[in-house]
């Protein structure tokens, strides 16, 4: 608002604040004795007919305080975060982007085909599951143990990834906690103890070196990646970069832990590594570089988080669903996307991991978990297509 407008909204309440004043000067508060109940009646009632609620202390019975607080924010959503609102071609609210898009498109085209399956030859599952962002342990995970043909021999998933591309493989992960424990002193007295931090600023220092580490590519994949076109469009679906680190470790210092107080020497520091594998590196080359460093920190240990910690993933980069989404694709939005890594994960990895090629082709991650979240429409819709045609094609469908 601007101040014009909002000394408007002052100036027209003028009556009201002169008759407010007046009640106040009207209940007496003399001092002494200074009794101050009656004004503060007439403080409570004006406060509480502005949707004020105010809180009262009394130390002492006769002379009440009145305090209220209220904590200033700028709005965080221009719209509703569950609202759906459509506005100007696109549709708002958390998780539009990542992953209520991509599963509702899914769901579109698998009812779609379902519809028309008397025209198909084999047989389309459809998985829509929970829990991919705590790690998938009884949604993609828990299906795939089940013997209920959820495996398949091919999938496609709208995943957010960007309409010129589709993505064949994804980075792993490996997340590391590290200890480093000493004696410790008081601030002054340096010379008694080592610091626990500045070991720490040391090692973490070092870790650096397993972003030096070289995926063992196969050629193939290796000849394809060098492109120009593979790689620009890799900038130009995960940012400027993107393809200098697509093929590369790299490390993430998350958390970082210690001291009690500014003049002791820190007898204990913790931190969180999360290292990211790309394709052809494994985690057992990364542990063999760490557990190396650490031979020169004896204060330091490391532990893996198993549970949150996964190789990276790959499918054929050339494998027939790919050819067939972009011939498709090329149909609905009039240009080719082509077959890239990337730098995030999905669930696709669980898929991966048995043996079964997933392909993800999905909306922009523009705006994925980002305020005012929103999805285009008509990427949407292309999604909803580009997957109909696709599942149609690979399924044999009569035309």
């Amino acid at each position: 608002m601007e101040s014009r407008s909002l000394l408007k909204l002052v100036e027209a309440d003028a009556e009201s604040h002169i008759s407010f004043l007046q009640s106040f000067i009207r209940a007496a508060s003399p001092n002494p004795p200074g009794d101050t109940r009656l004004a503060t009646d007439v403080l409570i009632s004006y406060l509480r007919s502005h949707s004020v609620s105010p809180e009262m202390i009394t130390p002492q019975a006769h002379m009440p305080n009145i305090v209220s607080s209220f904590t200033c924010t700028t709005p965080d959503w221009a719209c509703d975060p569950w609202s759906g609102d459509l506005v100007d071609g696109r549709i708002h609210g958390r998780g539009a982007v990542d992953m209520k898009a991509g599963t509702a498109a899914s769901v579109i085209a698998y009812s779609f085909l379902y519809r028309y399956r008397h025209l198909l030859s084999g047989s389309l599952a459809l998985c829509a599951v929970s829990g991919e962002e705590t790690g998938g342990k009884w949604g993609s995970k828990y299906l795939l143990e089940l013997d209920g043909g959820w495996k398949g021999d091919c999938m496609i998933n709208a995943e957010p990834g960007g309409l010129g591309t589709i993505r064949f493989a994804e980075k792993g992960t490996l997340r590391l906690g590290f200890e480093i424990r000493i004696e410790g002193a008081h601030g002054a007295y340096v010379r008694r103890s080592k610091s626990a931090t500045r070991i720490a600023a040391r090692l973490i220092g070092e870790l650096a070196k397993v972003e030096e580490l070289v995926p063992d590519l196969d050629i193939g994949l290796g000849e394809y990646m060098k492109r120009e076109d593979v790689r620009a469009a890799i900038d130009e679906a995960m940012g400027k970069g993107a393809a200098g680190i697509v093929l590369k470790p790299t490390l993430n210092i998350g958390t970082i832990h210690g001291g009690l107080k500014i003049n002791m020497i820190p007898d204990r520091c913790v931190f969180e590594a999360d290292i990211r594998l790309p394709v052809g590196l494994k985690a057992e080359q990364v542990m063999d570089v760490i557990y190396g460093i650490l031979e020169g920190y004896s204060e330091a240990s490391v532990e893996i988080h198993e549970a949150a910690s996964n190789p990276a993933a790959a499918c054929s980069h050339d494998h027939p669903m790919v050819e067939i989404l972009v011939r498709n694709a090329e149909l609905v939005i009039g240009k080719r996307p082509l077959a890239i890594p990337s730098v995030g994960a999905t669930d696709c990895k669980f898929w991966r991991y048995k043996g079964v090629p997933v392909y993800v082709f999905g909306v922009s991650p523009e705006t994925m978990a980002a305020r005012d979240e929103s999805v285009s429409v008509d990427e949407f819709l292309a999604v909803i297509k580009a997957h109909v045609l696709a599942s149609w094609e690979y399924l044999g469908g009569k035309t």
